[in-house]
């Protein structure tokens, strides 16, 4: 359903597509449990912001806010957002992921996903020779001043879409 919506987007709306994305995303019943919300999203989708408000949908026990939603807010976007930035002739999947909690998150919690264009062409590039990597990159949960909540290390596997098919089927 999500992969027709954005390429009903990208078709109709081109102009608009990173508007969209931003609206299908919080509509999402899948993350919209996360408590998480799509707050601004670049045109090119270089760069996307996340922002997780403390209430009592997420709350623990101690009344901060559940590690599971910090964690699940965060977990789709870089695969979401390189899919977008790359286009149909790559694969991207989620491949791991660590999470190591630094205090509380007791007030909102915000995230910033980017990528630059060198990271994208270096990408592209290692892709070309090697025909699939290991993208590592960082996530990090932070205050509206700056408090650091929370640190995210996102394995990203990323394949030529060629490759990755006849990979698939020697596996078969």
């Amino acid at each position: 359903m999500y992969q027709a919506l954005s390429r009903i987007s990208k078709t109709y709306f081109p102009k608009q597509q990173h508007r969209l994305f931003k609206l299908f995303f919080n509509l999402s019943p899948m993350y919209r449990r996360t408590t998480g919300r799509v707050v601004k999203v670049e045109r090119d989708f270089s760069s996307v912001e996340v922002k997780i408000p403390l209430s009592y949908k997420n709350k623990n026990y101690v009344g901060t806010i559940f590690g599971g939603s910090l964690f699940a807010a965060t977990d789709p976007i870089y695969m979401v957002q390189l899919i977008q930035i790359l286009g149909k002739d790559y694969v991207v999947w989620d491949k791991s992921s660590m999470v190591k909690f630094k205090r509380p998150a007791n007030s909102d919690a915000f995230a910033a996903f980017a990528f630059t264009e060198d990271e994208i062409s270096k990408l592209k590039a290692d892709i070309s020779e090697k025909k699939e990597v290991d993208l590592i990159k960082p996530v990090l949960l932070k205050s509206k001043d700056g408090k650091l909540f929370c640190e995210i290390e996102k394995v990203i596997y990323v394949a030529d879409k060629q490759f990755y098919k006849e990979k698939k089927a020697r596996k078969q």
